[in-house]
């Protein structure tokens, strides 16, 4: 058979994908018992994409769960962020019987098709970090309203309540940076009405579009008092841009960063403070959490209980949601205490 162009695309991607999982698979195993008995702890991580400090983060954290409780534990993704570029790794993964897919969705309805074929096979879902409208439970790192207000009052504070602020965000299609945003912008209104935000643009998760967002900003609005960005690519690299810049120390910046990727620019002046969570036990959670599910110690449900690992008990709210705490906040004081 002779295939047009797309076709070879597309005949050429699904056997780029089948051997990415597979291989992955191979390498990733935990202890040899990957079903847990008669559980099946073969539990595969789906990030948004691959090469992001952030997922590696958090999926060292998911490795080292599902390797301490004697499962197999396996990552794949897309090399770029993208809507739909998650849909063929979950329909490998259930094609070859995984007990639980922990996904990072990039957008909370291009999965969904995959994603109820795998639940309808029996594959547990959950989602974390940024969640979709198909899954069993979502480990949510903290409630959307909190990590607005840590983001809101530190540059409510730091610009005295009065000012000109632009959002720069990942992708425009992630559900927990959306949320985000939508609470940044109502928590600003509210508490800092001399707070105006002028501009919100997206980096796509991309260290080249997110240092050119922020450029463009700076070109449209050269009287910018500040930038929240509410995503890990997006703080880092509007960082890097303004270290160099004639605006550093004149554009109030935070944001959601890693310690690992804003240290240099805490030391050196361009960030007084970010925000946020352990991703490492993000990860770590969202293993435990397939863990109980497919134990059937939980089942979703509001007011669930299950104990994961060495963070403790959990208990499901509302809307089959876990809820692993507040984020904290990173300044000279406390950055070089994490290496994350």
């Amino acid at each position: 058979m002779i295939l047009g162009r797309h076709g070879r695309v597309a005949a050429i991607t699904a056997v780029a994908v089948a051997a990415a999982i597979t291989l992955a698979g191979c390498s990733s195993g935990g202890s040899g018992g990957s079903t847990g008995g008669s559980h099946n702890y073969k539990i595969a991580f789906v990030p948004k994409s691959l090469g992001n400090n952030y997922f590696k983060a958090s999926d060292e954290g998911g490795s080292a769960a599902v390797k301490g409780f004697g499962g197999t534990y396996s990552e794949v993704a897309p090399a770029t962020a993208s809507p739909t570029g998650q849909v063929p790794f979950v329909q490998t993964l259930t094609q070859q019987r995984v007990g639980a897919i922990a996904i990072a969705a990039d957008d909370p309805q291009a999965a969904c098709s995959a994603l109820n074929a795998a639940m309808k096979a029996g594959v547990k879902v959950v989602t974390f970090d940024s969640d979709t409208n198909c899954r069993d439970a979502f480990v949510n790192q903290a409630t959307p309203q909190g990590i607005a207000k840590t983001l809101v009052d530190l540059t409510g504070k730091a610009l005295n309540g009065k000012g000109k602020v632009a959002i720069e965000s990942g992708g425009p299609n992630a559900t927990n940076l959306n949320l985000w945003i939508k609470y940044i912008k109502q928590d600003l209104a509210k508490s800092y009405p001399g707070i105006t935000v002028v501009d919100t643009v997206y980096g796509n998760d991309d260290a080249q579009q997110s240092l050119d967002a922020a450029t463009g900003l700076l070109q449209k609005y050269p009287d910018l008092n500040g930038i929240i960005a509410p995503d890990t690519v997006a703080v880092a690299n509007a960082a890097r841009y303004l270290s160099t810049s004639q605006y550093k120390g004149k554009v109030y910046l935070t944001g959601l960063g890693l310690p690992s990727e804003m240290r240099t620019y805490i030391k050196d002046g361009t960030v007084k403070q970010f925000a946020l969570w352990d991703p490492t036990n993000l990860g770590y959670l969202a293993a435990y959490t397939a863990k109980a599910l497919i134990d059937g110690t939980i089942t979703g449900k509001k007011g669930d209980t299950f104990t994961a690992g060495k963070l403790g008990k959990f208990t499901v709210g509302a809307d089959h949601e876990v809820v692993l705490g507040p984020p904290t906040v990173f300044d000279s004081s406390n950055i070089d205490k994490y290496s994350f």
